[in-house]
């Protein structure tokens, strides 16, 4: 406010809420691109959900996660695909949550499909020098999952879904 009790015009404007409502697909595919991680939760043996974050990579609908050969929570994927993922920032108030499929693509190995999609994500969330994070460890095994989204939504901006209201 200013002296004398009357609010600015600055005050008022609601600009700070930012675009309130799901992300368009453009806006989607933009985001998830950007490097945020992702949570992942998955059944673990004991019937309780095992959460991890994790690097990650959208494309054409679906995320690519590359566990290490010992992630206990590739062996939960492998057993039970049913899982879900959340991906979100602070700020704008940008989030994805899914459920999700998980399929395998490939058991631990060192020089498979997963190398140029991994060496992306180093790139992604460590910048330029991302790939040189993974050159000491291209000798270790790792996992390939697609995880397909069967229900997905999206939210953006400081504000509630009408249907809260």
């Amino acid at each position: 406010m200013e002296q004398g009790g009357a609010v600015t015009e600055q005050q008022t404007s609601e600009d700070w809420r930012g675009k309130i409502g799901a992300l368009e697909r453009d806006e989607l595919d933009a985001f998830l691109r950007e490097g945020h991680l992702m949570r992942l939760a998955c059944i673990g043996d004991d019937g309780w959900p095992y959460v991890v974050p994790c690097w990650h990579e959208w494309e054409d609908g679906a995320w690519w996660v590359i566990p290490r050969r010992r992630s206990v929570w590739a062996t939960y994927l492998e057993r039970e695909p049913k899982c879900g993922v959340t991906v979100d920032e602070a700020g704008r108030q940008r989030r994805v949550v899914a459920q999700c499929l998980a399929e395998l693509v490939e058991r631990p190995n060192v020089d498979g499909q997963w190398l140029p999609i991994a060496e992306r994500m180093a790139r992604r969330y460590l910048g330029e020098n991302g790939p040189k994070y993974l050159i000491p460890t291209l000798d270790k095994p790792r996992w390939l999952f697609r995880l397909r989204p069967v229900h997905l939504k999206t939210w953006q901006g400081v504000g509630w879904a009408s249907r809260y209201g």
